[in-house]
């Protein structure tokens, strides 16, 4: 069971834009929400390329899990972007079978938690 909850505004990210960073980039081309113990969850499935690294190219599909949705879009940012309030999901029990189930759901070999 989760303890004592932290909640937290997060801002949606503009899905299937482009983000560089020093050795690469990368995408988060989808949002999902999922059920899960009577809650439910937002996350999102991207995709990392490390392109530009000195060592070698390589990428990977992940998931990004903010947390359980507490209040859903309820207000935009000043850039016009809607913001959810999530509660972060700190169970490690709960993060692993969250993670078992969105990679056999999603087929990604990486699922972060916020």
């Amino acid at each position: 069971m989760e303890g004592q909850f932290v909640l937290k505004d997060f801002i949606h990210p503009v899905l299937n834009e482009e983000v560089r960073t020093i050795s690469g980039h990368y995408v988060l081309a989808r949002e999902n929400r999922f059920a899960f113990k009577g809650r439910e969850v937002l996350y999102y499935i991207g995709c990392a390329i490390v392109d530009s690294s000195c060592c070698a190219p390589g990428g990977c599909a992940y998931a990004l899990v903010p947390g359980y949705i507490r209040q859903w879009k309820y207000k935009l940012n000043p850039e016009n972007l809607p913001i959810t309030q999530v509660e972060p999901i700190r169970d490690k029990d709960y993060q692993e079978e969250l993670r078992r189930l969105i990679k056999e759901k999603e087929s990604v070999q990486q699922v972060n938690f916020e």
